[in-house]
């Protein structure tokens, strides 16, 4: 297994910065050329000038477009705040009046009262009892020097938060006059509009001369690029496999790790820190943009991730305390009154950063999740049920402790002095949580009998990223690649709570070493586009730059091997996103892609309704259905299985037949919005054509994962080990030994280990023989791997 500490070596193609005008040879009327602008203004006309009329950073104003309406307005923006800032007090100030103000002799009754209060003694020692009297409480808390230097600490960060949030209020302000006089959305009405209708109306606004933002009109894609710009950069980190970070277990295998301390030090070291490369601005520094400087800048960021790691190390203390205050704060409670809670299944930061497409805001990530969850935890029951002896013995043990749980919840509800005797309510959470976690052993009998690979077809309809065929061999794998993604409760809040120890390691040990293969990326795949500045080229989401050949995009993209975007993250991105957006026009090769998969689409359909074989399940999109689409379409379409079996006559069509058949209906009722429930009101009819977008997105994922794993059962030229183009890790390297990563064609000259999440090795997502079967064969010119 490869070291996670040693450099994973190049991974950037030989490609410089460019701007986007090179991108297109064609010269395609929809892509935009290069302005003379290099930093755009917005600019309003006289009749709509307000305080918001002249703006300097576009992207923070986009961004806090979306997020006054993600958030819902002005006054649940300004509540939340002053909750949160409560809330810091509250925790800070409730810790230290139990640390101090509390006489623990009296509350355990070590003592018979509290003889600093008067009044007659107690045969009960009640709450005043224990409260110290306010003078001796500030006289324990003035002579501990350490924690009235903590509270100092805590009130400059309060102050800091204060101060932050008022500018935020002032901006959000001016935000809402803009929606109310601009946009036409009164704060009333906000609840009630979609974010769908709030980028129309802007773009309208643009398009109308209310908004003028040069050199060239503004687009969809532009506002995406805007709110995302730096979210792109990181779905693509990901997906080259530099994100996230990853150690090597004793026992074998990896564990992937991105808490939410290490997410803010990646952004603060790329994006919104001082000196990270971005600086908060929506432009990379002229040095990043030539290769003549990149062992010099890769010095510079390892000084920069040693300095940032020194300074996690030297907060750790504090910042594990407030973890752990805060956990204890917000999970005890819940733990008492459920205790399977910390049991339940959550998305995980890592699924939300590998699932995500390209250009998808997080409301649409959410939605999609949402979606995913459950067949994919129906999937996790399935794959993996407990073992028949373990099982029973879980049965027994959970009757055991459910009874004597009842025996004492009688007995103190007949009297509640029950719960005064020593140990009673320690025993009775102790046999509840037994119990819930002796449950868990149980197995779901709603799960029993159901196909593991039917229920990973229908989390793939919403996940869009899964493993093309589960088989028998792989179900164990399988179950522990989608458990990394869907994790338990308590394994979160575990990670949460061992983050502030972790994270100077992993940026030491993971983020350090790779300071070379981080400056390279951000050097070639980095684009200027006119207006908007510079974003990742994957974002452009442009097939014949990042296109790759086994999903549908051979003989479109001129990508190499390492310039390819792994698993379809480029082709399932552009799907996504016009869809989504219909009015969007796709540029050059884009548009070209996306009609030749049409084309794909209504030939493999003829080609099913020109056989014999049973026609798929008639989807039932017209029927008047309690659940709402896609949900209800979808549940009845994935009744049925979408990918046969693999031993198919020479004669059938081929696998994704009976998708395209699907695919080829389902397009057609979208096109015609009046075949959308019969008799329902327009705004009925327009409410449900996002869902059939969406339900429409779902069978292209299918559909195209069909069609990937066909390709990859056919003998072609280029099927090479596309899961790990790099074959040996190469020795770290000083900075004056550190050379060009990338010949001429593109490839290697000293190949490293390709460390992506589809891999089997450190940070596969799926089993093997979900990877490519032609996983031994080799790009032409390309060095033999090794393990």
């Amino acid at each position: 297994m490869d070291n996670p500490g040693l450099r994973i070596g190049p991974l950037i193609p030989e490609q410089d910065y460019e701007r986007l005008g090179d991108c297109d040879p064609e010269g395609s009327q929809e892509s935009p050329i290069h302005g003379e602008e290099q930093q755009p203004l917005l600019h309003v006309p006289e009749g709509l000038r307000g305080s918001w009329h002249h703006i300097q950073n576009l992207d923070c104003f986009f961004t806090k477009i979306y997020s006054y309406h993600q958030r819902n307005g002005f006054a649940c923006i300004l509540l939340e705040d002053v909750f949160q800032l409560g809330q810091f007090v509250f925790i800070v100030a409730f810790t230290t009046f139990l640390l101090r103000c509390v006489d623990y002799n009296v509350l355990f009754a070590n003592q018979p009262n509290n003889r600093t209060r008067p009044g007659l003694p107690h045969s009960k020692v009640t709450l005043s009892d224990a409260i110290l009297p306010s003078s001796q409480c500030a006289q324990r808390i003035h002579s501990s020097h350490l924690l009235v230097l903590l509270l100092i600490l805590a009130a400059a960060f309060w102050l800091v938060q204060l101060l932050r949030s008022v500018c935020n209020l002032f901006s959000y302000w001016d935000i809402q006059v803009f929606y109310r006089e601009a946009l036409h959305i009164p704060p009333e009405e906000l609840s009630s509009v979609a974010w769908a209708e709030v980028q129309s109306r802007l773009l309208a606004l643009q398009r109308s001369g209310g908004l003028c933002v040069q050199p060239r009109p503004l687009t969809e894609l532009d506002v995406h690029h805007r709110i995302l710009r730096y979210t792109n950069y990181q779905v693509a980190l990901a997906n080259k496999g530099l994100l996230p970070a990853r150690c090597a277990l004793p026992w074998g295998g990896d564990a992937a790790f991105l808490s939410r301390g290490l997410a803010l030090n990646v952004d603060l070291l790329l994006f919104r820190g001082p000196f990270s490369l971005f600086r908060g601005g929506w432009e990379l520094p002229d040095a990043y943009k030539r290769s003549d400087q990149r062992g010099a800048l890769a010095a510079r960021w390892r000084r920069t991730v040693l300095l940032l790691a020194a300074v996690n190390l030297a907060l750790s203390p504090l910042v594990l305390a407030w973890q752990v205050l805060h956990a204890f704060y917000s999970h005890v409670e819940l733990l008492r009154r459920e205790p399977g809670a910390l049991g339940a299944r959550r998305w995980s930061r890592l699924a939300r950063l590998q699932l995500r497409h390209f250009n998808e805001l997080p409301h649409e990530l959410r939605a999609r999740l949402a979606r995913a969850y459950r067949p994919a935890a129906a999937f996790l029951r399935a794959a993996a049920p407990p073992a028949p002896l373990l099982a029973l013995l879980a049965r027994q043990l959970v009757f055991f402790a459910g009874a004597l749980f009842a025996a004492l919840l009688v007995l103190t509800v007949y009297d509640e002095d029950v719960l005064a005797v020593e140990h009673v309510l320690t025993a009775m959470t102790a046999l509840g949580v037994t119990a819930t976690v002796a449950r868990s052993f149980v197995p779901d009998e709603q799960c029993q009998g159901r196909s593991p690979q039917l229920l990973l077809q229908s989390a793939l309809a919403h996940m869009h990223y899964l493993p093309d065929d589960p088989g028998a061999a792989g179900k164990a794998s399988a179950y522990r690649q989608m458990a990394r993604l869907l994790q338990y409760r308590a394994v979160s809040l575990l990670e949460e709570l061992l983050s502030p120890l972790l994270t100077p390691l992993f940026l030491l040990f993971w983020f350090r070493p790779r300071a070379l293969e981080i400056i390279d990326f951000f050097h070639h795949f980095t684009v200027d586009v006119a207006g908007v500045g510079d974003i990742c080229s994957f974002a452009l989401m442009d097939v014949k730059r990042h296109g790759h050949p086994q999903w549908l995009s051979e003989g479109q993209t001129e990508a190499s091997l390492s310039q390819r975007a792994e698993d379809g993250k480029t082709e399932l991105s552009l799907m996504r996103f016009s869809l989504v957006h219909p009015q969007w026009r796709p540029p050059g090769h884009s548009s070209k892609f996306l009609g030749h998969l049409r084309g794909r689409v209504q030939q493999d359909a003829a080609a099913w309704g020109a056989t014999s074989v049973r026609s798929p399940p008639t989807p039932r999109v017209l029927s008047d259905s309690s659940s709402p689409l896609p949900e209800a379409f979808l549940a009845n379409l994935l009744v049925h299985p979408l990918m046969p079996p693999r031993d198919l006559s020479p004669t059938a069509p081929c696998p994704a037949a009976a998708t395209a058949s699907l695919l080829a209906s389902i397009s057609r009722i979208g096109q015609d919005p009046s075949c959308v429930s019969p008799g329902g009101t327009g705004g009925q009819k327009l409410a449900q054509l996002p869902e059939l977008a969406s339900a429409e997105m779902s069978l292209h994922a299918i559909y195209l994962h069909q069609l990937h794993q066909q390709q990859q059962q056919e003998p072609w030229g280029e099927a090479s080990s596309l899961s790990r183009p790099w074959s040996s890790p190469p020795q770290t390297l000083s900075p004056d030994d550190e050379k060009p990563s990338w010949s001429s064609d593109g490839s290697s000259p000293a190949s490293s280990p390709r460390q992506q999440w589809r891999t089997q090795r450190t940070q596969n997502l799926f089993p093997e023989q979900f990877q490519e079967t032609t996983d031994t064969q080799k790009e032409p010119g390309q060095a033999p791997g090794t393990d």
